[in-house]
């Protein structure tokens, strides 16, 4: 189907022109009718957080996103571009996409004005609607609304000619969504600019009054801490926002590890093949959800689901590691490698109060309750005697990073009810998961004290207690 390309094949098509407000409120409604997933790759904020969305955008209401780093604010805003039109009309040439039946800079009215219905029209996709600022404190009224253009003035403009304008990001998004990431951070004489422009409709530049009736959805981020009554957001610019929306961590390990597995890295690497066992995602989960509980983390700045993807890609990188330098083809991560998460954890958790040199000792007690704790969730009641029994009577269990799988395959023969333990816990029964296996069980029964457990070197003993 050709699109029209005149004002006048405009009106003969019959088009009808409304707000961005409708569009997104007519476009959701035809979502929902055909039951459409609305925010693809969102994941735990099904009975939360998008049904706070859908009734925000059925009210025509801008939006504020508050939520701790890492909870996918800037993702849920983008996904608003997927509520638009796939493409609207615009004035040919105008740097506002202004509405070619009503037109609202003075370019566009004197050209709609002369030519009529032969005025040009160009098509804008969606993608091109969406505008994204990260909010600092050196962003200026320029950067944002306009300035006078020196090249128009050189050309003969007045200073008070519209025409001499260079216009910001915001009368450039005009038609579209508007997003501010961490909105608090912009200098409130900004937010004044900002409220005013959108309120009133008209702005200042250099002195000059000039109107700018914009048709925008604002989507904005902050936050908790800075959203207060006594925060940095001036409180006219509060008021703009119909929706305030609280966003969350994953409630349960099992949203994380599908957070985990959508966004972590993609394994690519030929002549290796990754197989991840259940229990080491579980752990990797466990990690950022027991932080999350800690008195002694600061809650603030929150424990961001990017630490569990790091911490899962540093792990698969260290048993890749590991494979490499062994030549054996499965790389299967082991409790061995949990040593190398402090390298990811650090800088991304917030104590509240730490000594000099003890960080690293606290992030190994997080990954110690994590591995006790799924180590109870699959065996809630089992106790290990028999095996407990066979232990006492051997030389022990040595293992460490670079020992290769089949090393532990052939010590397990000597404990063959620890090798039942490690079958029950695995769907398959590879060289490579069984050291996996073996590694999980031996190290929380040494951190329940029922084994111990010597460090020498780079090596690990297991042995039973004195």
């Amino acid at each position: 189907m050709t699109l029209p390309q005149t004002i006048a094949e405009l009106e003969q098509a019959g088009y009808k022109t409304g707000s961005v407000k409708e569009e997104l409120r007519r476009n959701l409604i035809a979502k929902m009718k055909k039951g459409e997933q609305l925010f693809p790759g969102i994941i735990g904020y099904d009975d939360s957080v998008i049904p706070e969305i859908e009734n925000a955008v059925l009210s025509g209401h801008n939006i504020i996103f508050l939520g701790e780093r890492g909870q996918a604010k800037t993702r849920l805003m983008r996904a608003f571009i997927g509520l638009l039109d796939e493409h609207i009309p615009a004035v040919a040439g105008c740097e506002i996409n202004d509405n070619p039946c009503s037109p609202v800079c003075r370019q566009c009215r004197d050209t709609v004005k002369e030519q009529k219905g032969n005025t040009k029209v160009a098509w804008i996709p969606r993608s091109l609607r969406y505008a994204e600022k990260l909010a600092t404190p050196d962003v200026s009224i320029a950067d944002l609304i306009g300035d006078i253009d020196p090249v128009k003035i050189a050309e003969g403009r007045y200073l008070s000619d519209e025409l001499a304008i260079h216009y910001g990001l915001i009368p450039r998004a005009n038609r579209g969504i508007l997003s501010i990431n961490e909105l608090p951070d912009l200098h409130e004489k900004i937010q004044v600019g900002l409220f005013n422009l959108l309120e009133e409709q008209d702005v200042q530049i250099r002195g000059y009054k000039i109107s700018l009736p914009l048709d925008l959805v604002i989507l904005a981020t902050a936050n908790p801490e800075d959203y207060t009554s006594r925060g940095r957001i001036i409180t006219p610019l509060k008021d703009r926002f119909g929706a305030q929306i609280r966003t969350h961590y994953p409630r349960t390990i099992e949203e994380e590890i599908q957070i985990v597995r959508q966004e972590r890295l993609p394994f690519d690497c030929d002549g290796f093949s990754l197989t991840l066992p259940l229990f080491i995602e579980k752990i990797i989960a466990e990690v950022s959800q027991s932080a999350r509980r800690k008195s002694e983390i600061s809650q603030h700045s929150g424990i961001s689901v990017r630490m569990t993807i790091h911490n899962m890609e540093n792990l698969i990188s260290n048993a890749l590691r590991r494979s490499i330098r062994l030549h054996e083809q499965q790389v299967v991560p082991r409790i061995t490698d949990l040593m190398h998460l402090c390298s990811t954890m650090k800088g991304k958790i917030e104590w509240e109060f730490l000594e000099d040199g003890v960080e690293e000792e606290k992030i190994n007690a997080l990954i110690r309750d994590a591995v006790v704790k799924i180590f109870r969730k699959h065996y809630p009641q089992e106790t290990f005697a028999l095996f407990l029994k066979e232990f006492s009577s051997a030389d022990g269990f040595e293992v460490s990073e670079m020992t290769p799988s089949s090393a532990y395959a052939a010590h397990l023969g000597k404990y063959p009810s620890l090798k039942n333990h490690v079958s029950a816990l695995l769907e398959e029964l590879s060289p490579g998961l069984l050291a996996s296996g073996a590694e999980f069980i031996l190290e929380s029964l040494s951190h329940l004290g029922r084994i111990k457990k010597e460090v020498r070197h780079d090596t690990v003993f297991y042995v039973k207690p004195a």
